[in-house]
């Protein structure tokens, strides 16, 4: 059922935000699945404000370092799923009753640190699953009676740092809360604990620490329940306030800096508790011997733990402890005075003790400790000296504690470690000798340490490891040198470290990274740590140091030093087959070869922030194996594009932080194609605000999947105080009115054109098409080449209307009576099946002349027409002398101003006229018209008689004339003939 609901807020939440994905004031953290949201450091004075956009599904809300004063009501409304919300670090004074009303699944609520001084009564109504309550460091001075009634679940409530006064008034407040187990009272203003009310049953963890208690003032059951109480650093509490008590139940009772004394807490019949749950830091016990002596009259023969921290112990005697009951687990004597361990003399007697601390003490030195039987503790399995002044550790210092599996000898001033002062440990695990002063180390310190598998020893002043240094330590698992001044490792340094996973070398003075000696753990090896060296290498560089760590998991480069690593050679990480985490952040490398990430195929996070120069120029495939690639971390580098090229690859991404690069627009359609990909930083990126970025913030305003972080302060860079979410596009589209003049003033110039062009140009258009066509499949080329092998003299191209005159007067005057002339012919030449207008220019090319038989009826005929353009082609563009015109009938002017390539040809040549029956004599007339015809068909193509011709022109006219006057009308010259035109007939 919750699951579900999970899902419809989910759902809701995209159609609350109107599709969007990013927030204004919060920060969704990754891989969240859409749950956990943060939000702090801003400076909106209402909660509204700050959550108003983030996800409905969100069940952990964190808001901190706000300017928050006032939480009104219905703040969460737009949140039912929280099940953690914390409001902590704000400045929050006032909260409204109905603040938190309807989150009904909530569990942890955090106020602390904050001004709230007052609650409403009904503040927590509804909010019945809270579990964790935290009211810290507020200045509540008190409470309510019913002030938490509703609150049935409640496990958890701290009210430390507050300025509560009224004990009685708190119980009175969490008498219900039968699921209280832990209430922190601590730093408060309490005097006594004078109730009118019990406690719940419930109740076992109860702190009532730096107060001002004097009297605890209770009934004698009142803290019956409690397991756990601490009463520290109330000054003035006596020893008396215990009397009558029943403290049947602790397990552990802190009285550190009370005016209580132990000895007469323990002396005292009248009160009643068990002292080896008693804690006894604090109570100024500079010898432990009158405690154990006090102990000693318990019919108890073993404690599980002794705390004696801070009592001012200054030096334990032999028998310090030898009247104490058996302590099994743990003596702390930390936070004394204790100059000397000696060997741990002062343990007489405690041969079942397995851990013990002598922390923040004032130890300077480890003496040698000679085995003897009353000086061995074989049980001991922990011991800690940390936060003390060792300065040297002399040889077997730890023989009397042979069995120690855990040493800490941390942050004190060790400089002289003895080869043997670790002798005799074959049973330690592990082993702290950081933050000391160790300038050496040696095979011997080691020999013994046969079960070592951590070893820890970080910020020291080591500068060399000498060969066969860990030799002995074929279990260690963890090696930590970091922080030291090595420069170099000698040969067989690293031997015998069979087992090693974790290699940590940060932070040393190397110059190199040497592959013969990693090479010996090519086996084991997942962790290795190289940040803040001094390691560089050259371009000429072509072995990898990596090459046989085929197991690596964790690559850590960062920061070498002075200027980083600066070039990264080719194929560098050859052999890193496993690696998935590589971190190369702050190395100012100059160029990125586009094959340098090859061999990663595995890798899950890369981190190359501030590793740019200046402007870095990512190469196209950088990135193309990193398939797997879930986080990628570049801030600050320079980065100008982004390009598929570059990041095309990355279909696995799910973190890509470009925060402080020099981008100005990003490709959209990459974006949607890196379709794992859930949060994106572009803080401080110059993003543009023009039409070059409309569709990013399309993209960022409406996508459900990627967070876009802070999108609602990214500001744009070239237009002062706008942002980049809400910058105008409307510049980028075209106005509406423009669009409309546009569109009908293009409709209205070709509403002129197409009758214009459709006069002037069809028929050349469409010849053109058909000419291209012919051309097309090789008609035009194989026709040109016949050209000279002409099968026909002449193609009549006619109307059908006037098939009769062609069958009976062109065709026996021409084929017939001797004639031998070869004509074509529409319906008995043309190839059957094949496209007319292939026909048609066939015809035209495979005829010496075309022959237009022009009537009334073929003025008429579109076929007729696209005959006549394609000779009149041949006639003007190919100066071809093909084209023949004879008119049938009489056609006037006007009807002839249309047909404009008629028009031109019977302005450039003599047409022939049929003698028509008012002809004076047809006979004679039509036997000159065939005459002259065939004399037509006879001539030259060629136009290279022309000029000849023109010369003749002249007397050609008169004669012409004088023969027209003579045998009738049956040829015609137009007059406004120029002097480029030839006649048919020479």
């Amino acid at each position: 059922m919750y699951c579900e609901l999970i899902s419809v807020a989910i759902l809701a939440t995209f159609l609350h935000l109107g599709n969007t994905y990013s927030f204004r004031n919060c920060i969704e953290t990754a891989n969240s699945n859409h749950t956990i949201f943060k939000c702090a450091n801003h400076q909106e004075k209402s909660v509204k404000e700050i959550v108003d956009d983030v996800l409905l599904s969100a069940t952990n809300v964190t808001i901190n370092f706000c300017t928050l004063s006032h939480i009104p009501s219905g703040s969460f409304s737009n949140l039912p799923m929280l099940e953690v919300l914390t409001l902590n670090h704000n400045s929050v004074g006032t909260i409204s009753k109905d603040a938190f009303v309807n989150l009904t699944y909530l569990r942890t609520l955090n106020l602390s640190s904050n001004a709230i001084s007052y609650f409403s009564p009904y503040l927590f109504r509804g909010l019945h699953n809270l579990t964790e309550l935290f009211l810290a460091d507020n200045r509540l001075a008190n409470l309510s009676q019913d002030f938490f009634s509703d609150l049935t679940n409640l496990n958890t409530l701290d009210l430390h740092r507050n300025r509560l006064v009224n004990f009685s008034a708190v119980v009175q407040s969490i008498s219900k809360l039968s699921a209280l187990r832990k209430l922190d009272l601590s730093f408060n203003n309490l005097i006594n604990l004078n109730h009118s009310a019990s406690l719940p049953q419930s109740l076992a963890i109860l702190y009532i620490g730096n107060n001002k208690l004097m009297t605890l003032g209770s009934s004698k059951e009142f803290l019956s329940s409690v397991k756990v109480l601490d009463l520290s650093y109330n000054k003035f509490l006596p020893t008396s306030a215990f009397n009558d008590l029943n403290l049947g139940s602790i397990t552990y009772l802190r009285l550190r800096s009370t005016n209580v004394s132990v000895i007469k807490l323990l002396n005292s019949t009248r009160i009643n508790v068990p002292p080896w749950h008693i804690d006894f830091s604090g109570f100024g016990l500079k010898t432990p011997q009158s405690l154990c002596k006090q102990l000693s009259h318990y019919p108890m023969k073993h404690m599980k733990q002794m705390d004696l921290q801070s009592n001012s112990i200054q030096i334990l005697s032999s028998s310090a402890f030898s009247s104490c009951p058996h302590i099994t687990d743990l003596l702390d004597l930390s936070h004394n005075d204790m100059k000397s361990v000696s060997c741990l003399e002062f343990l007489t007697g405690q041969k079942h003790l397995e851990k013990l601390r002598v922390e923040n003490n004032h130890l300077t030195k480890l003496i040698t400790c000679n085995i003897t039987k009353n000086l061995s503790f074989p049980s001991l399995r922990e011991l800690s000296y940390r936060y003390n002044r060792i300065l040297e550790v002399n040889a077997f210092a730890f023989s009397h504690v042979p069995k120690l599996t855990k040493l800490q000898l941390n942050i004190n001033i060790i400089a002289y470690l003895d080869r043997k002062a670790l002798s005799g440990l074959r049973d330690l695990v592990f082993l702290r000798l950081d933050n000391n002063l160790l300038s050496d180390i040696y095979a011997e310190s080691f020999e013994d340490l046969h079960s070592l598998k951590k070893l820890i020893m970080r910020n020291n002043q080591i500068a060399v490891i000498f060969r066969n240094t860990f030799l002995s330590l074929r279990n260690l698992n963890i090696l930590d040198l970091g922080g030291n001044k090595i420069t170099h490792f000698q040969d067989k340094a690293f031997n015998g470290l069979d087992s090693l996973t974790n290699l940590y070398l940060d932070r040393n003075r190397l110059k190199e990274i040497d592959s013969q000696q990693l090479g010996k753990f090519s086996g084991t090896l997942e962790v290795l740590d190289l940040q803040g060296n001094y390691i560089r290498f050259s371009k000429l560089e072509r072995l990898s140091p990596f090459e046989n760590l085929t197991k690596l998991i964790d690559l850590k480069l960062d920061g070498q030093l002075p200027y980083g690593i600066n070039v990264l050679p080719q194929a560098f990480f050859r052999g890193l087959t496993s690696l998935k985490s590589l971190y190369l952040k702050n190395n100012y490398i100059a160029y990125f070869s586009s094959d340098i990430f090859d061999d990663l195929k595995n890798l899950t996070l890369l981190t190359l922030t501030n590793s740019g120069v200046g402007v870095t120029k990512l190469m196209p495939g950088i990135f193309k194996n990193l398939r797997k690639l879930e986080m990628l971390l570049v801030e600050n580098m320079g980065i100008e594009s982004f390009s598929k090229e570059v990041f095309g690859n990355l279909m696995g991404l799910k973190v890509l932080d470009l925060n402080h690069n020099a981008l100005q627009t990003l490709d959209v359609e990459l974006l949607e194609n890196l379709t794992n990909l859930q949060y994106l930083d572009l803080r401080n990126s110059p993003l543009s605000c023009n039409c070059d970025n409309q569709d990013l913030q399309n993209w960022t305003t409406n996508n459900q999947r990627v967070q876009l972080v802070q999108l609602y302060s990214l500001t744009c860079q070239d237009i002062n105080g706008s942002y980049f979410y809400n910058f105008d596009i409307n510049v980028c589209y075209v106005k509406l009115e423009l669009y409309f003049f546009a569109s009908t003033y293009t409709v209205t110039i070709l509403l002129t054109l197409i009758p214009l062009l459709y006069v002037k140009l069809y028929w050349k258009l469409k010849y053109s098409y058909y000419v291209f066509r012919s051309w097309f499949g090789e008609q035009w080329r194989r026709l040109r080449e016949q050209e000279e092998k002409c099968i026909y003299d002449a193609f009549i191209s006619y109307n059908s209307a006037d098939e009769k005159w062609v069958m009976e007067q062109l065709l026996p005057n021409l084929e017939g009576n001797g004639s031998v002339f070869r004509l074509c012919l529409h319906h008995r030449d043309f190839e059957p099946g094949r496209n007319i207008v292939d026909n048609i220019v066939a015809a035209v090319y495979n005829s010496r002349k075309t022959v237009c038989v022009v009537s009334q009826n073929f003025l008429r005929s579109e076929w007729c027409s696209l005959e006549i353009q394609m000779a009149s082609y041949r006639l003007f563009h190919e100066m071809q002398d093909v084209l023949l015109l004879v008119f049938l009938e009489s056609i006037p002017e006007r009807q002839l101003s249309t047909f404009h390539r008629m028009r031109k040809v019977m302005l450039k040549k003599t047409y022939l006229q049929w003698p028509g029956p008012d002809c004076t004599d047809p006979i004679k007339a039509q036997g000159l018209f065939w005459k002259q015809l065939k004399r037509a068909l006879t001539s030259s193509n060629s136009t290279s008689q022309e000029k000849e011709w023109m010369e003749a022109d002249v007397q050609r006219r008169e004669q012409r004339d004088v023969a027209s006057m003579e045998e009738g009308e049956y040829l015609v010259n137009q007059p406004q003939m120029d002097e480029e035109a030839c006649y048919l007939m020479p």
